[in-house]
């Protein structure tokens, strides 16, 4: 083995589940070899209406050439979700056990959940949903903070077999828009307002310009269903149920909320004498159970949905194995719900396990560069997962913020998002795993449900910025360009030729983009559009996006959806967007723009395009650098040459062939044209 590798600590290993890497190999071994007798154990732990049958658990096809792609477990099957995760783990005696903390943006604001609560406040939502006319197959959109009736709100529409569509509350209204339509959701639940830090956004109005919006698309909102969030600080802190219920004492915050009579509803008011019980809908294990977008390198969002069965045993799988959690740990995901890590890792995942979570509202700096491991040191949490971004964002303030608290409760920190460097990887071993906590640095997407590649906690030893090996019923293969695999040491396509449970199963309304976008490159293969290589000890380390995508805070967006914000401003003729290595974010924005014909570049066009990207797609997707371009380097046939895009970013020079360019000269005036603080 080489140097740089860390062993999981003799603590860590005696207690987990996994205690040696030859327990993983056999394991792994029966998963892709056996997946229906590996599968089928593990879905015995759930309840199911109308039984699998163990001899026809899965079928699939990934080869476009041989007819449409499909993926299916457990078909004719029947169970619900929603009572998987609470109503079974009520029975089974947890009915009094914490669900969720929810920690509140201010530290004085929070409260706890129990499952049995939850269950009640599941069950009223369920049956406001269906006053609403909402039955199973339609789609309820969400567009919430971190509170916890999104996750109400999730169950909910899970009870009656309604697909949920929630869109990160980050997210510009016209992008909120685009979704809504797209999806053609009959309600939407959002909240009045909420603060992130001490900046107050109010999302209530953001949803009515959206609904607006949604109607050019050619589909009306029919109930907008609104938590009154804001006030909550003003109301008497006695309350332990995380609820909204009325209070005689609330401050009146909401005579300025946006209002329009017969499509909004307080979310307050409709729960007022609603029945606490709502029998489940008992629906088949490839119904659908929630759809998320996700960029599309066309520009247009695509609508990724997961289904039942197979999701619920991929969640709560990944979950007990990769976080090692057991009964009495305290766990916390960073991730904000609105992304596929907070319904995998903060909702259904723990949730199938019986875990007791923390949801937190708020941001790493605020009230002060402490506040994660406050919230820590407050819960005593085992399990810690949170994204390279913060992490990065984190060592900046040194490690004094860290020393003041006490962190000796953690057990395993987890990293997603985005590869981490080997030098935060370092830094959080160090000083918040205090090198006794061992790091699973999970990579997966969207579409696959869950980690497909990662380290677990007992056996995994170690490697700074490697995801390691195959999670169970995952075999990941290599490429090359030409479509032969790679054996051994090398590095091309990383791409899958099996199904595991979790993964998607189509793009919603658009299964013939989902063959193109993941299955025609490589027929026979589903297609990651990640670069991966594989080192001498056969760990797995991925290298990032292949095609025309960027991943900035973790937060993946396509270069089209960028350039086509920017090309809409009557000054732009044409624009192209590369990313560009950013010690924090891991990755940022570097657009190159060219005006019209006499319209000259200047400061004034540069912030208002800024300002065009965070309006039209979310403030996370703002530009660090707009270069003014005279022309874009482009091959004779009119192909953009973005290497060349992204050596001009960084200012490297060494540009390689450049003789296919249609002008050559260009790449010159690009590197004079460089704004000099960047």
């Amino acid at each position: 083995m080489a140097k740089n590798v860390y062993l999981p600590s003799h603590a860590t290993s005696k207690s987990a589940y996994i205690q040696s890497m030859e327990q993983y190999y056999e394991m792994h071994k029966t998963s892709v070899e056996s997946p229906a007798k590996f599968w089928s154990e593990i879905a015995a732990q759930f309840h199911w209406e109308t039984p699998y049958d163990v001899n026809n658990f899965y079928s699939y096809n990934f080869d476009v050439t041989a007819g449409p792609v499909k993926v299916k477990w457990m078909e004719g099957a029947t169970t619900n979700v929603c009572y998987n995760l609470l109503d079974k783990n009520v029975r089974n005696g947890m009915a009094d056990k914490v669900a969720f903390y929810w920690e509140g943006n201010d530290p004085e604001d929070y409260s706890k959940i129990t499952y049995k609560k939850l269950l009640e406040e599941v069950c009223r939502f369920a049956n406001v949903l269906k006053s609403k006319g909402v039955v199973k197959g339609d789609r309820v959109a969400i567009y919430m903070p971190m509170i916890l009736e999104i996750v109400i709100t999730m169950l909910a529409c899970a009870r009656i077999g309604a697909v949920h569509s929630i869109v990160f509350a980050g997210f510009s209204s016209d992008s909120l828009a685009e979704r809504m339509a797209d999806c053609k959701c009959k309600v939407l639940v959002t909240a009045d307002s909420v603060y992130r830090g001490d900046k107050l956004l109010n999302i209530k109005i953001l949803c009515d310009i959206a609904m607006d919006k949604a109607k050019n698309f050619g589909h009306e909102v029919s109930s907008c269903i609104v938590v009154r969030h804001l006030p909550r600080l003003y109301r008497s802190m006695n309350t332990t149920n995380g609820t909204n219920g009325s209070d005689s004492n609330t401050i009146d915050l909401h005579s300025d909320v946006p209002w329009t009579d017969g499509r909004d509803y307080w979310w307050h008011d409709e729960m007022d004498d609603v029945e606490p019980s709502c029998y489940p809908v008992w629906v088949s294990a490839e119904d659908p159970l929630f759809m998320l977008y996700t960029s599309g390198s066309t520009g247009k969002p695509k609508g990724v949905l997961h289904t039942t069965g197979g999701y619920l045993l991929y969640a709560a799988t990944t979950f007990k194995y990769v976080f090692d959690y057991h009964p009495n740990d305290i766990y916390w995901c960073t991730a904000d719900i609105g992304w596929i890590t907070g319904h995998s890792y903060v909702v259904y995942g723990p949730l199938a396990n019986g875990a007791t979570s923390v949801i937190f509202e708020g941001t790493p700096f605020y009230p002060d560069n402490g506040r994660y491991w406050s919230v820590i040191e407050k819960y005593k949490v085992t399990q810690f997962y949170t994204a390279p971004t913060a992490i990065r964002a984190l060592m900046t303030f040194g490690e004094e913020p860290v020393k003041i608290h006490n962190l000796d409760t953690l057990k395993v920190l987890g990293s997603v998002g985005e590869p981490i460097n080997p030098e935060a990887w370092l830094w959080y071993y160090k000083y918040i795993g205090k090198e006794r906590c061992s790091i699973a640095d999970t990579f997966w997407q969207t579409e696959t449900g869950g980690h497909v590649i990662t380290p677990l906690p007992g056996c995994t030893p170690m490697k700074p910025g490697s995801a390691s090996f195959p999670f169970f019923g995952v075999k990941p293969i290599l490429l090359d360009e030409s479509g032969k695999e790679i054996e051994g040491v090398g590095e091309g396509y990383l791409v899958f030729n099996k199904p595991w449970p979790g993964m998607m199963r189509t793009l919603f309304g658009n299964h013939e983009r989902y063959e193109s976008v993941y299955f025609s490159k490589f027929p026979g293969y589903y297609c990651t559009g990640d670069g991966a290589r594989r080192d001498e000890d056969g760990y797995l380390w991925v290298t990032g996006r292949i095609d025309d995508m960027l991943n900035v805070s973790g937060h993946l967006m396509s270069t089209a959806e960028v350039e086509a914000v920017l090309t809409e401003h009557p000054d732009v003729s044409e624009a192209a967007v590369v990313s560009r290595p950013h010690p924090v974010k891991g990755e940022c924005l570097y657009c190159f723009v060219t005006t019209n014909s006499g319209v000259p570049f200047t400061s004034k066009l540069s912030s208002e395009l800024i300002k065009k990207v965070r309006d039209n797609i979310g403030p996370f997707a703002m530009p660090d650098v707009i270069q003014h371009a005279p022309g874009l380097p482009k091959t004779r046939s009119g192909k953009i040459m973005r290497r060349v895009l992204r050596k001009v970013a960084i200012n490297d020079k060494d540009v390689g062939d450049i003789s296919t360019l249609a002008d050559e000269h260009i790449v010159e005036e690009l590197f004079k044209n460089r704004p000099e603080k960047t």
